[in-house]
């Protein structure tokens, strides 16, 4: 496949953030940083749900999925952001580039469609509590998770269909920090209208699909809140999806910002910028969010660490 798209091309060269040397290191330090804390967050995330039975239900395991998710994705492109900022050209290969392409789409839409199923885990939990064990049974939850990751591989195989029937020319110079669908078309010698609008259709069902399912859940639990009598039963129902809410808002915000918007509105550097929304500081502060802001994380927390500290 490479030697019949890459034409000319067998190598890129990744632009990176910013051409200025100034700031090379600054923000090297910067994303280093943040590299470190979504990889200690979200692996630390990992091992207390798997070290404490009592987080053993289905909404703490679509959050071990989502921290295995975060960790994946955000090693699958800081890395090689971080030797753009300490290298004169920050070379990628042409298959390099594609299987960075490759899992980036995967991990993404994996993350897009594990929101909505657990948003309905929450719907479950809050509007039939009485039937909550037998719905959200270990059966439906690992069919969910299937179809979870089964769109992860439709989205990654969508994409890399698209790119498999573009030619890329002389010009290897990719105006991003990674290999993205947007920057790589701007590159080829023949995509069309045809290539943007599949970018379109394929980000619309990675995006689109989730939010409604999303918006749907979110509309029954409120009605299921207002309902609830006590003013301490709906503080409780509105701080067991308040975290939820604010991973969706931050990672669909910045995703819909830098693919839903013609490239004439939102210039490609503008979408650099917020493209490190959901590849560098969304997975940096999903498992901050949720252990924060969870009562039973927090519990687990300080079990875990009792015992380490005794033994």
């Amino acid at each position: 496949m490479a030697a019949d798209n890459a034409s000319s091309v067998a190598e890129f060269v990744l632009a990176g953030l910013t051409d200025e040397p100034e700031l090379q290191m600054p923000l090297f330090l910067l994303f280093l940083g943040f590299y470190v804390v979504t990889v200690v967050g979200n692996l630390g995330l990992i091992t207390l749900i798997g070290l404490n039975s009592h987080l053993h239900i289905p909404m703490y395991f679509f959050l071990l999925n989502l921290s295995f998710i975060d960790f994946s994705y955000s090693t699958t492109l800081t890395p090689k952001m971080l030797v753009g900022f300490v290298s004169k050209r920050n070379i990628i290969s042409y298959a390099g580039c594609m299987t960075q392409f490759f899992f980036f789409c995967f991990f993404v839409f994996s993350e897009s469609y594990i929101l909505p199923a657990m948003a309905y885990d929450r719907y479950v939990a809050i509007c039939k509590p009485l039937l909550y064990t037998v719905t959200m049974s270990p059966q439906v939850c690992l069919l969910l998770l299937l179809g979870v990751y089964g769109m992860g591989v439709f989205g990654a195989v969508a994409h890399m269909g698209n790119i498999r029937f573009i030619t890329f020319c002389a010009d290897n110079l990719v105006n991003h920090y990674m290999c993205d669908i947007i920057p790589l078309l701007e590159l080829s010698c023949n995509s069309s209208y045809i290539n943007l609008l599949v970018v379109f259709i394929v980000v619309t069902i990675g995006i689109g699909v989730p939010i409604v399912t999303i918006f749907i859940s979110y509309g029954f639990i409120l009605s299921s809140i207002l309902h609830i009598s006590s003013t301490e039963g709906r503080s409780k129902a509105f701080s067991t999806c308040s975290s939820h809410i604010i991973v969706v808002s931050l990672f669909f915000g910045s995703g819909a910002f830098m693919y839903l918007k013609p490239p004439s509105i939102l210039p490609l550097d503008q979408g650099k910028v917020s493209s490190i929304f959901y590849t560098a500081v969304v997975p940096m502060f999903n498992p901050l969010i949720y252990s924060l802001r969870n009562k039973d994380v927090k519990i687990a927390l300080k079990r875990t660490l009792g015992r380490k500290i005794f033994s």
